[in-house]
């Protein structure tokens, strides 16, 4: 596993988007652009279960991240890695951490009762 650099931390802290990109059936490359976190060693994004990237990764646990300085584009981490864990537990929490993160709202206003949220942990094998 690689150390994520000091930029990258930063930005994955900030409140910056990140575009996650996963690999579909026949190799083709699917993006989706999610809200960011680390826990310093880690990328953790949040999802639904059932969608293509979540799909995606229970297949082929191998990604892309791209997350960009939303005040200055030209600064970037890019990082290329694997889910190491996609856990429900904790999940509905994090989504409302987030939510506070980059609405600044107690809690996440696109919750949808019928879905259930994941966790995703993605160990970083190349960070540039």
């Amino acid at each position: 596993m690689a150390e994520l650099t000091e930029l990258a931390i930063r930005l994955l802290r900030g409140k910056n988007l990140a575009t996650i990109a996963t690999l579909m059936k026949d190799g083709s490359p699917q993006a989706s652009v999610v809200w960011i976190d680390t826990d310093g060693k880690h990328v953790i994004f949040n999802t639904a279960d059932g969608r293509i990237k979540t799909n995606n990764l229970r297949r082929d646990g191998r990604v892309a991240v791209a997350v960009v300085n939303a005040e200055n584009p030209y600064e970037q981490a890019l990082i290329r890695g694997r889910v190491v864990e996609m856990t429900h537990e904790g999940a509905d929490a994090h989504i409302d951490a987030m939510a506070k993160k980059y609405l600044d709202t107690d809690s996440y206003p696109g919750r949808n009762p019928a879905e259930v949220r994941v966790i995703v942990k993605i160990a970083p094998d190349r960070v540039g």
